[in-house]
Protein backbone atom coordinates (compact mmCIF):
# COMPACT_ATOMS: atom_id res chain seq x y z
CA UNK A 1 0.00 0.00 0.00
CA UNK A 2 2.79 2.56 0.76
CA UNK A 3 4.28 1.88 -2.69
CA UNK A 4 0.88 2.30 -4.33
CA UNK A 5 0.32 5.57 -2.44
CA UNK A 6 3.63 6.96 -3.76
CA UNK A 7 2.93 5.74 -7.29
CA UNK A 8 -0.57 7.25 -7.14
CA UNK A 9 0.87 10.62 -6.10
CA UNK A 10 3.37 10.56 -8.98
CA UNK A 11 0.57 9.66 -11.40
CA UNK A 12 -1.50 12.58 -10.04
CA UNK A 13 1.29 15.04 -10.78
CA UNK A 14 2.01 13.56 -14.22
CA UNK A 15 -1.68 13.81 -15.17
CA UNK A 16 -2.54 17.13 -13.48
CA UNK A 17 0.40 19.29 -14.62
CA UNK A 18 -0.05 18.95 -18.42
CA UNK A 19 -3.85 18.93 -18.06
CA UNK A 20 -3.78 22.33 -16.37
CA UNK A 21 -1.65 23.75 -19.19
CA UNK A 22 -3.86 22.26 -21.92
CA UNK A 23 -7.10 23.36 -20.25
CA UNK A 24 -6.05 26.95 -19.48
CA UNK A 25 -7.59 28.39 -22.69
CA UNK A 26 -10.86 26.52 -22.08
CA UNK A 27 -10.98 27.58 -18.43
CA UNK A 28 -10.30 31.21 -19.41
CA UNK A 29 -13.21 31.12 -21.88
CA UNK A 30 -15.52 29.51 -19.32
CA UNK A 31 -14.56 32.11 -16.72
CA UNK A 32 -15.45 34.86 -19.20
CA UNK A 33 -18.82 33.23 -19.97
CA UNK A 34 -19.60 32.77 -16.26
CA UNK A 35 -18.84 36.43 -15.59
CA UNK A 36 -21.09 37.48 -18.48
CA UNK A 37 -23.90 35.20 -17.34
CA UNK A 38 -24.15 36.31 -13.70
CA UNK A 39 -22.57 38.62 -11.14
CA UNK A 40 -19.81 37.31 -8.91
CA UNK A 41 -16.39 35.66 -9.21
CA UNK A 42 -15.92 33.04 -11.92
CA UNK A 43 -13.99 30.74 -9.59
CA UNK A 44 -15.69 29.56 -6.42
CA UNK A 45 -13.63 28.79 -3.31
CA UNK A 46 -14.83 26.69 -0.40
CA UNK A 47 -13.31 24.97 2.63
CA UNK A 48 -13.35 21.16 2.54
CA UNK A 49 -11.91 18.30 4.58
CA UNK A 50 -8.98 16.35 3.17
CA UNK A 51 -6.85 13.44 4.27
CA UNK A 52 -6.52 13.34 8.04
CA UNK A 53 -9.44 15.78 8.22
CA UNK A 54 -7.05 18.57 7.27
CA UNK A 55 -8.95 21.61 5.97
CA UNK A 56 -8.09 23.03 2.56
CA UNK A 57 -9.61 25.39 0.01
CA UNK A 58 -11.20 23.73 -3.01
CA UNK A 59 -11.60 25.52 -6.36
CA UNK A 60 -14.55 25.19 -8.71
CA UNK A 61 -16.05 27.09 -11.61
CA UNK A 62 -18.99 28.92 -10.06
CA UNK A 63 -22.31 27.28 -10.98
CA UNK A 64 -24.62 29.14 -8.61
CA UNK A 65 -25.58 32.76 -8.06
CA UNK A 66 -23.19 34.70 -5.87
CA UNK A 67 -23.81 34.28 -2.12
CA UNK A 68 -25.99 31.21 -2.77
CA UNK A 69 -25.38 30.02 0.80
CA UNK A 70 -25.74 33.29 2.67
CA UNK A 71 -28.24 31.55 4.99
CA UNK A 72 -25.97 28.59 5.72
CA UNK A 73 -24.81 25.31 4.07
CA UNK A 74 -27.40 23.95 1.67
CA UNK A 75 -27.15 21.16 -0.91
CA UNK A 76 -28.32 21.70 -4.48
CA UNK A 77 -31.64 20.08 -5.39
CA UNK A 78 -33.42 19.33 -8.68
CA UNK A 79 -34.42 22.56 -10.46
CA UNK A 80 -32.47 24.59 -7.89
CA UNK A 81 -33.07 28.25 -8.71
CA UNK A 82 -29.65 29.16 -7.37
CA UNK A 83 -27.96 27.34 -10.27
CA UNK A 84 -27.20 29.64 -13.21
CA UNK A 85 -27.84 28.83 -16.86
CA UNK A 86 -24.15 28.23 -17.49
CA UNK A 87 -23.87 26.41 -14.16
CA UNK A 88 -26.46 23.84 -15.23
CA UNK A 89 -24.36 22.93 -18.26
CA UNK A 90 -21.14 22.81 -16.24
CA UNK A 91 -22.71 20.54 -13.61
CA UNK A 92 -24.16 18.13 -16.16
CA UNK A 93 -20.72 17.43 -17.57
CA UNK A 94 -18.87 17.96 -14.23
CA UNK A 95 -16.76 20.65 -15.90
CA UNK A 96 -17.06 22.86 -12.82
CA UNK A 97 -14.61 20.53 -11.07
CA UNK A 98 -11.72 21.11 -13.50
CA UNK A 99 -10.01 23.87 -11.44
CA UNK A 100 -9.43 21.19 -8.80
CA UNK A 101 -6.56 19.96 -10.95
CA UNK A 102 -4.69 22.71 -9.08
CA UNK A 103 -5.70 21.07 -5.80
CA UNK A 104 -4.36 17.78 -7.17
CA UNK A 105 -1.05 19.37 -8.14
CA UNK A 106 -0.75 20.95 -4.68
CA UNK A 107 -1.35 17.60 -2.99
CA UNK A 108 -4.70 18.48 -1.39
CA UNK A 109 -6.45 15.98 -3.62
CA UNK A 110 -5.90 13.04 -5.95
CA UNK A 111 -7.32 12.45 -9.42
CA UNK A 112 -9.41 9.58 -8.02
CA UNK A 113 -10.74 9.32 -4.48
CA UNK A 114 -13.86 10.04 -2.42
CA UNK A 115 -15.19 13.54 -3.00
CA UNK A 116 -14.24 15.96 -0.18
CA UNK A 117 -17.08 17.21 2.01
CA UNK A 118 -17.62 20.32 4.06
CA UNK A 119 -17.20 19.85 7.78
CA UNK A 120 -20.89 20.59 8.35
CA UNK A 121 -22.06 17.72 6.14
CA UNK A 122 -19.25 15.38 7.22
CA UNK A 123 -20.56 15.58 10.79
CA UNK A 124 -24.12 14.88 9.64
CA UNK A 125 -23.02 11.85 7.61
CA UNK A 126 -20.96 10.56 10.56
CA UNK A 127 -24.11 10.60 12.71
CA UNK A 128 -25.67 8.10 10.30
CA UNK A 129 -22.55 6.10 9.43
CA UNK A 130 -19.66 6.21 11.95
CA UNK A 131 -17.58 4.34 9.36
CA UNK A 132 -17.48 7.60 7.41
CA UNK A 133 -14.27 8.38 9.32
CA UNK A 134 -12.47 5.98 6.95
CA UNK A 135 -12.87 8.56 4.19
CA UNK A 136 -10.19 10.71 5.84
CA UNK A 137 -7.57 7.95 5.45
CA UNK A 138 -7.10 8.77 1.75
CA UNK A 139 -6.75 11.92 -0.34
CA UNK A 140 -10.10 13.12 -1.66
CA UNK A 141 -10.55 12.93 -5.41
CA UNK A 142 -11.33 15.11 -8.38
CA UNK A 143 -13.57 12.25 -9.46
CA UNK A 144 -14.97 9.40 -7.41
CA UNK A 145 -16.70 6.03 -7.72
CA UNK A 146 -19.51 7.45 -5.58
CA UNK A 147 -20.16 10.37 -7.92
CA UNK A 148 -20.09 8.13 -10.96
CA UNK A 149 -22.44 5.50 -9.54
CA UNK A 150 -24.73 7.80 -7.55
CA UNK A 151 -24.21 11.33 -8.86
CA UNK A 152 -24.98 14.53 -6.99
CA UNK A 153 -26.70 14.09 -3.62
CA UNK A 154 -29.47 16.54 -2.74
CA UNK A 155 -29.80 15.52 0.93
CA UNK A 156 -27.87 13.76 3.70
CA UNK A 157 -29.62 10.45 2.96
CA UNK A 158 -28.31 10.67 -0.59
CA UNK A 159 -24.83 11.41 0.71
CA UNK A 160 -25.06 8.33 2.93
CA UNK A 161 -26.19 6.21 -0.04
CA UNK A 162 -23.28 7.51 -2.12
CA UNK A 163 -20.87 6.77 0.72
CA UNK A 164 -21.13 3.00 0.25
CA UNK A 165 -19.54 3.36 -3.20
CA UNK A 166 -16.69 5.45 -1.79
CA UNK A 167 -16.05 2.94 1.01
CA UNK A 168 -16.07 0.19 -1.62
CA UNK A 169 -13.45 2.19 -3.54
CA UNK A 170 -11.24 2.45 -0.44
CA UNK A 171 -11.53 -1.30 0.13
CA UNK A 172 -10.50 -2.01 -3.47
CA UNK A 173 -7.99 0.72 -4.26
CA UNK A 174 -5.70 -0.31 -7.09
CA UNK A 175 -4.38 1.02 -10.41
CA UNK A 176 -7.15 -0.96 -12.14
CA UNK A 177 -9.86 0.63 -9.97
CA UNK A 178 -8.48 4.13 -10.61
CA UNK A 179 -8.37 3.50 -14.36
CA UNK A 180 -11.99 2.27 -14.26
CA UNK A 181 -13.12 5.43 -12.47
CA UNK A 182 -11.19 7.62 -14.94
CA UNK A 183 -12.73 5.74 -17.89
CA UNK A 184 -16.28 6.34 -16.66
CA UNK A 185 -15.44 9.95 -15.81
CA UNK A 186 -14.36 10.54 -19.42
CA UNK A 187 -17.63 8.91 -20.53
CA UNK A 188 -19.58 11.41 -18.38
CA UNK A 189 -17.54 14.31 -19.81
CA UNK A 190 -18.50 13.20 -23.32
CA UNK A 191 -22.12 12.13 -22.80
CA UNK A 192 -23.20 13.95 -19.65
CA UNK A 193 -24.53 10.65 -18.28
CA UNK A 194 -23.26 8.36 -15.51
CA UNK A 195 -23.69 4.59 -15.22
Amino acid sequence: MPFYGSAKRIADIVLAAPSIVMLLPFLAVMCFIIKCDSAGPAVFRQERLGRGNRKFIIYKLRTMVNDAERNGPLLAVADDRRITRVGRFLRRYHLDELPQLWNVLKGDMSIVGPRPEREHFAKLISDYVPEYSRISTVRPGLTSWGNIRYGYASDVQGMVARLRYDLDYIDNMSPYTDLKVIFYTIKILITGKGI
